[in-house]
């Protein structure tokens, strides 16, 4: 009986020891996982970081670094192609928007200082008045006295002068607009040539030899046909804003020329 109470007794000890060792070994092994899977999690978060700076240089940065890498003349050409261009577009721009006028506005003052103060008083809201439509207003009334007919000549004539001063500048613009793309092809051409100078240099063909002038060539055309395609797009703008102002200017002489005609029968 002793021994069956000894051996139940060693057998528990063991069991115990056992069971310890067990949890022991589990904590040790979770440890050993956590120990494993942080350096793997901070080094995915390196990776990503560095991908991240790698992946993020801004457009600004890369811009620049093309610029760089093509011809610097024929690259300075076209960006000075692209900023004339712009600076003459915010100047039309600028100057068409100050010329804008409200024709319906303008011509229910006239008419009414011509009911309550005849040429004199209409002449007035026209010198007040902003705008190239102001400005024929005050040509017609100002030829008023000497018939309608003089009116409408004069109001023709001085309308032709109005066109003039509205599509100023456009000439340059449409030029810069043609010479960009021209340029470009331009810095082709001479990256074409320095390629088959390297080629002929080097006595054989291969990518390394023609990479430099290629790489010239297609990035003065890209960057002339950039510019040319910004210009285009500002240079149809301005175009349809002038067909509306002279658009309002025609209907609006037409109805100046009316109201001349009536305040003549009076």
């Amino acid at each position: 009986m002793k021994k069956v109470l000894a051996f139940l007794a060693i057998a528990g000890f063991l069991t115990l020891g056992v069971s310890s060792y067990a949890q022991t070994d589990s904590v040790s092994a979770d440890s050993a996982v956590t120990q494993v899977e942080e350096p793997t999690t901070e080094e995915s978060t390196v990776e990503a970081v560095d991908t991240a700076n790698t992946g993020g240089a801004s457009f600004t940065n890369e811009l620049k670094v093309r610029f760089i890498e093509g011809d610097p003349f024929w690259m300075g050409m076209v960006l000075i192609c692209l900023i004339l261009g712009l600076a003459l577009i915010i100047e039309r721009i600028v100057y068409l928007n100050l010329a804008t006028t409200n024709t319906k506005k303008l011509l229910e003052k006239v008419e009414s200082a011509l009911k309550s103060g005849g040429l004199e008083a209409a002449k007035e809201v026209c010198r007040n008045t902003r705008g190239p439509v102001a400005s024929i207003f005050y040509q017609g009334l100002d030829r008023a006295e000497d018939g309608v007919d003089m009116a409408e000549k004069a109001v023709v004539s001085y309308g032709g002068v109005q066109m003039g001063l509205l599509e100023k500048g456009m000439s340059w613009i449409a030029l810069f607009i043609a010479l960009a793309p021209m340029l470009g092809f331009m810095g082709t051409v001479v990256g074409m040539i320095q390629a088959f100078d390297a080629i002929a240099s080097a006595g054989t063909i291969s990518a390394t030899v023609v990479a430099g002038g290629i790489k010239v060539a297609l990035l003065t055309t890209v960057f002339g046909l950039v510019v040319a395609i910004i210009l285009q797009v500002f240079y149809n703008y301005l175009l349809s804003k002038i067909d509306g102002l002279v658009n309002n200017m025609e209907d609006a002489s037409i109805s100046l020329i009316d109201m001349i005609y009536k305040h003549s029968k009076k």
